[in-house]
Order: structure tokens, then C-alpha cells, then sequence
């Protein structure tokens, strides 16, 4: 059995924030947080209602004024020292990610956050609107970028810390106050990033936080002084944002996860390929993230080889308590999570070849959500396997015998969030990333999501970009000045 006591102890308390104000308590029952590796209750989460999801956002709104006003070199000050806390404390993070969610080696998403925002900390001063020619008047026409005020940032479990990077450093970047609702799962790494906020010299308001769940969500999206929501998690949960915004007409960015397709020609490093799909949808994060290649579309010449080699990778991925070194996988979030993906694999044994894994792992890993790396073989292409994101480490394997059938098999899903190429075919290289539906794509390898790069999907994988200059347009609204400078015309005596 595994022991997290000591992790626990370090643990920062689950608070909201309003303005410079902590808060443990709120309106609506706690939601008892459970270590995903042991399956014990770690500690209580207040949640919010209403009211204090008001609270929040009037602090931020209260604190508008003066953040757009910051001069932007001191904004960019300011996310530079906070992308160096982020760093500093980075095996704090890791100890964290390591009891709420499980996660293996979660200092580096410490790193992945910093660099986001040190990236938009650099943009904060280079925001700069434009001069437009005008006719058939005479005039001065010029177009001024400007924050939205007050954004609702909605992170998702999986990768919270890595989300707040993404989206909370672009809209401070621009000049806009958040209001964070972390998952109810995993909310204390994004207390310890409000935190190092007040510490790096952010003013009190432009960060607040509140913890909750559904009534806390629709509080915030459907408040009257957000100005701009950015979010990011499951299909049904967007589809009850989208309605809660719709009330204010208030704008989303939204990225809804995917059922992406990795596609390896005969032509190109197979293993490579083999190996993309077998860590990521099988192993990393125990499969539980958007982009990763959940789909295996193997061509049949080398269709043996490939499904060995991933058999191979996935069965010598070590598995076990994400607080030590060199652990490659933890458990899935939560038991619902666990009954919910083990459901998935039941139904998919009687359509699909189960090749590898489909249970629960025992021994010292018994008390908490282990499943094992799970693969299946001859997956039909409209199956359920092949068409839901399972959001677990569970990964689909099928075969194509041209091109053209690869592509339709790709795009056959109601995603398209990312999609990846192995191929030494240089033209069918840049055929494919022409012809495949997704927001992203990786020939012979995966992206890193560095920040410089667009990142979103196509079709049901949501709206909006995050990453690169798109990334910061996102949070700024454009108004155009238009000042006449000719003389207005006589009208006579």
C-alpha cells in the first residue's frame, strides 16, 4: 500500500482568493479530495456558490482599471519574476501533482508553465494597435488593441498547472484581470500559483480564485462582468458553458479534447511511430490528455511489427507511486473515472481483439485507480473504441492499405484536435497535413505545445487559440478611432 502522509502534510490549504482575501469555506458542500493513488481522502475543498463567485469577479472587476493601467514594461516585470517563482518552486509542484492527480514527474509541467509565461510576459509590452489608410475622407484612422476586463479562466484536471500557463499569462499579458476555477479535483497547484501572483508583485484583484463546481461554473461564465471565458475540458461540460455564456453573449475560447489519429506508412520510422502511440495513449499521463495519438492507423505491410513493438513498449512502462523517481505512469483520476474507462473496455472486448492490459492492477496498487496499459487490434474505424475519447490509457489499432483511406479514416470522427504522419515521403508528408481535419499536426513526431504555436482544434475540438500571437489576440478586443481632418463642409449662409 501506498504512503503519501508526508506529501500530504506539505500540502498548501485549498482556499479561494478575492482580491488579497483567503477564504476556506463556502456557500455549498465541501468536495472531500481523494489521492488517486491510494484512494484516501486527502482533504476538504470549499466550494463556491454565488455569491462568492461574485465576490471574486468584483474584486477583479474592481481591480481593472488599475492593471490596464500598469505601465506595460512593469506588466512584463511582473510575469517575468512570476515565471521564475513557478521555477523555483517546481518540486513543489511536482510533490503536489503527485497526490491530486497522480502524475509522475509533474516538476516538468512547472517548466512547461514558466516558459508560457515568460513567453507572454515578453508580449506585454509589444500590444500596439495600427494606422489605416481612410478615404474618401480625409482623416486620422487608427485601431487600438484593449482588454476585455475581466476573463473566467476553467482549467481541467489533467494538466492544471500547465493550463493556468496557457491561458492565465495571456490574458494578464493584455492587460485583463482573471477569475480561476480549477477542477474540483485538482485545485491546490493553482492555489500555490495564486499565490506566487501576490508574491511576484501582481496587485491584489488581478488574480482571484474560486473553487467549486457545476453552480460555481455557470455563476462565473454566466456573470454580467466577464468579459471573456477561456476554458478547457469535456464535451458536455462546453456545451453547458456555451449556454451559461450565451445569456451575456459573452465570447469563449474553448478546447474540448480530441480522438486524435497517428498514421505510420512502411515508408517511415515505424518505431518511432509505434512508440508515439504506445507512451502517450497508453502510459503518459495514463492517457488522460486531448492531443495524444489514440488512434493507431498502421499500414498493413507492417501491421505485425507495429503492434509488437507497441505490446513491447507498453508492457516494460513502469507503473506505480507517482511520488518516485522514474515512475512513467499513475492511476487515472478518480474511481468514477477508473469504472467509467474499465466500462469502455469491457464493451470494447466483445468488437475489438484485446491485445494487451484491460484491468485493474492489485497488489500495493489495489486501493487506488491503476488500470493497466491497455491496447486493442482490429478496432473497426465507426466503433466506439475508435470514435469517443476513452481519456485513459487505452489505445486503438487499425489498419489501411492507401493513402486516401488513411486520410477518411482520420477524419472520421466528430474531433480534430490534433493528428500525426509517419512517413520519409516528403510530398505525402505535406499532402496529409493539407488533407487531415485538426488544429495541429505532427509528422514523425509529436508537438511540444511550445508557446510560439497556435494551439486548437477543428470541428467538435472546440474554438480559439492559445499559444503565439493568436494566443493574446484572444483577449483583446479592437476598436477603431476615426478622426476627420478635413474641414467640415460649409453649409451655406
Amino acid at each position: 500500500m501506498l504512503d503519501h502522509s508526508a506529501l500530504i502534510e506539505g500540502l498548501p490549504e485549498p482556499r479561494m482568493l478575492f482580491g488579497d482575501h483567503w477564504q476556506g469555506t463556502g456557500a455549498e458542500s465541501p468536495f472531500t479530495m481523494v489521492d488517486p493513488s491510494t484512494g484516501k481522502a486527502v482533504v476538504e475543498v470549499p466550494m463556491a456558490g454565488p455569491a462568492e463567485v461574485d465576490q471574486a469577479v468584483e474584486a477583479a472587476a474592481g481591480a481593472a482599471a488599475g492593471w490596464r493601467a500598469v505601465p506595460p514594461h512593469r506588466r512584463r516585470d511582473m510575469l517575468w519574476r512570476l515565471g521564475e517563482l513557478v521555477l523555483r518552486d517546481r518540486e513543489r509542484f511536482g510533490q503536489i501533482a503527485a497526490v491530486e492527480q497522480g502524475l509522475p514527474g509533474g516538476s516538468q509541467y512547472a517548466r512547461f508553465c514558466a516558459e508560457w509565461v515568460k513567453y507572454y510576459a515578453g508580449w506585454a509590452e509589444k500590444i500596439h494597435g495600427s494606422i489605416s489608410p481612410s478615404y474618401p475622407v480625409d482623416a486620422l484612422a487608427y485601431v487600438l488593441k484593449e482588454p476585455f476586463g475581466v476573463v473566467a479562466v476553467i482549467t481541467p484536471f489533467n494538466e492544471s498547472l500547465a493550463a493556468l500557463g496557457m491561458k492565465a499569462a495571456p490574458a494578464l499579458a493584455s492587460g485583463n484581470c482573471i477569475v480561476i476555477k480549477p477542477p474540483e479535483q485538482t485545485p491546490v497547484q493553482t492555489v500555490l500559483f495564486a499565490e506566487l501572483c501576490l508574491e511576484a508583485g501582481i496587485p491584489a484583484g488581478v488574480v482571484n480564485v474560486v473553487t467549486g463546481g457545476p453552480a460555481a461554473g455557470e455563476a462565473l461564465v454566466s456573470h454580467p462582468k466577464v468579459g471573456k471565458v477561456t476554458f478547457t475540458g469535456g464535451l458536455p461540460t462546453a456545451r453547458a458553458i456555451l449556454r451559461s455564456a450565451a445569456a451575456n453573449l459573452t465570447p469563449v475560447v474553448s478546447e474540448l479534447g480530441g480522438k486524435s489519429a497517428n498514421i505510420v506508412f512502411a515508408d517511415g520510422d515505424w518505431k518511432a511511430g509505434a512508440a508515439l502511440s504506445a507512451l502517450n495513449a497508453c502510459v503518459n499521463l495514463a492517457g488522460q490528455g486531448c492531443m495524444f495519438p489514440t488512434r493507431l492507423l498502421v499500414e498493413g505491410s507492417i501491421h505485425d511489427q507495429v503492434v509488437k513493438e507497441v505490446v513491447d513498449l507498453v508492457t516494460r512502462a513502469r507503473i506505480g507511486d507517482p511520488a518516485e523517481r522514474g515512475i512513467q505512469m499513475g492511476p487515472v483520476i478518480s474511481a468514477e473515472s477508473a469504472e467509467r474507462i474499465h466500462g469502455i473496455i469491457g464493451r470494447a472486448r466483445g468488437e475489438s481483439r484485446l491485445v494487451t492490459g484491460g484491468d485493474r492492477l492489485g497488489g500495493d496498487l489495489a486501493d487506488g485507480y491503476f488500470i493497466e496499459p491497455t491496447v486493442f487490434d482490429d478496432v473497426d474505424p465507426g466503433s466506439e473504441l475508435a470514435q469517443n475519447e476513452v481519456f485513459g490509457p487505452v489505445l486503438a489499432i487499425s489498419t489501411f492499405e492507401s493513402e486516401h483511406g488513411a486520410v477518411d479514416v482520420a477524419n472520421g470522427t466528430s474531433a480534430g484536435l490534433a493528428a500525426y504522419v509517419f512517413t520519409d515521403d516528403l510530398r505525402r508528408a505535406h499532402r496529409m497535413a493539407r488533407e487531415l481535419q485538426a488544429g495541429s499536426i505532427g509528422i514523425n513526431g509529436m508537438s511540444t505545445v511550445p508557446p510560439t504555436l497556435p494551439f486548437g482544434g477543428y470541428k467538435g475540438s472546440g474554438s480559439g487559440r492559445e499559444g503565439g500571437i493568436e494566443g493574446l489576440l484572444e483577449f483583446l478586443q479592437t476598436k477603431s478611432v476615426f478622426v476627420p481632418l478635413s474641414p467640415p463642409a460649409s453649409t451655406g449662409p
